[in-house]
């Protein structure tokens, strides 16, 4: 049965609402109605490729069919628990379905039997074969599941090395021949394009993606006089990648409107409108803001 095979300990309750117990002298098997006690717990052993199935009980001791009468002169024979130097056919039950019910089988044609009735019958279990009609229910079992069996885990697919994209190269930063054109606005204040390294495109390979977590965006706002205080620098952060976005986030930062972004040349000091794109990677920026009354 398919259910036998996904379960890893069990419980079988009889016709008689009682369950197969393994006895604590480690040899005899009954049954009983307190199902919580771990003599109830049977273990399920597959027999891979025969159908048929094996019981341990706590004491890690089998289910077995024996060749013993249980009285003398009756058709039943015991039940017991034990462990053989070989396991052979009479620890092996064959389960089968009947409604939502099972029957276990011997190898031998006989039947996993709860009795009841008078002593010695009450609360012992035979294998045999019932001729009777007000027998044939001993024979059935509810399977009570107290544990499923763990199936190993599916092996992880190897990580392959072969198509991992190629990292992409920077060009260093040339000098913006802007700047020469627009020395000629009002002194103090220099506007051109800044410098920044270009990312060199090739449709044979593709860059490594960057998580896009914000970059650090310093920033300061300069006076009428278009002085800058270096020592009342503000900062936030910033996940956007063009300048028309980085402006209107520094118009609600400061509450201006019309204002020039501007960066600083590390050469020579001056500063530079911000134009296109911002630097490649979320780097750390340094700007100035330029309020309206004071742009050139």
């Amino acid at each position: 049965m398919e259910l036998l095979r996904k379960a890893n300990v069990i419980r079988l309750r009889s016709h008689h609402d009682k369950f197969l117990m393994a006895d604590d002298d480690e040899e005899g098997v009954s049954q009983d109605r307190n199902g919580a006690m771990r003599n109830a717990r049977w273990t399920v052993e597959i027999v891979e490729k025969s159908g048929v199935i094996r019981l341990r009980s706590c004491y890690d001791k089998y289910l077995t069919a024996s060749n013993m009468p249980f009285l003398f002169g009756m058709t039943g024979k015991k039940v017991l628990q034990t462990l053989p130097r070989r396991l052979d056919s009479s620890v092996e039950w064959e389960p089968i379905r009947e409604g939502v019910q099972v029957k276990l089988k011997t190898r031998y044609g006989q039947y996993l039997r709860a009795n009841t009735g008078l002593p010695p019958w009450r609360n012992h279990i035979t294998h045999d074969i019932p001729y009777r009609s007000s027998t044939q229910d001993w024979i059935l079992w509810d399977i009570d599941i107290v544990e499923m069996r763990r199936r190993d885990p599916p092996p992880q697919p190897q990580e392959s090395t072969a198509n991992f994209p190629m990292p992409v190269h920077y060009e260093k930063p040339q000098p913006n021949n802007q700047a020469e054109v627009a020395d000629n606005s009002e002194p103090g204040l220099l506007f051109a394009a800044p410098t920044f390294s270009r990312i060199e495109s090739n449709d044979s390979f593709t860059g490594v993606p960057v998580k896009n977590e914000g970059r650090l965006i310093n920033y300061c706002v300069a006076d009428k006089n278009g002085d800058v205080d270096e020592n009342t620098k503000l900062s936030f952060t910033f996940k956007g990648s063009v300048v028309e976005e980085l402006t209107e986030r520094l118009k609600e930062e400061t509450g201006l409107d019309d204002i020039q972004v501007c960066s600083r040349n590390p050469l020579n000091g001056k500063l530079y409108p911000l134009r296109l794109h911002l630097p490649p990677n979320n780097a750390e920026m340094h700007v100035v803001v330029i309020p309206p009354p004071e742009r050139g």
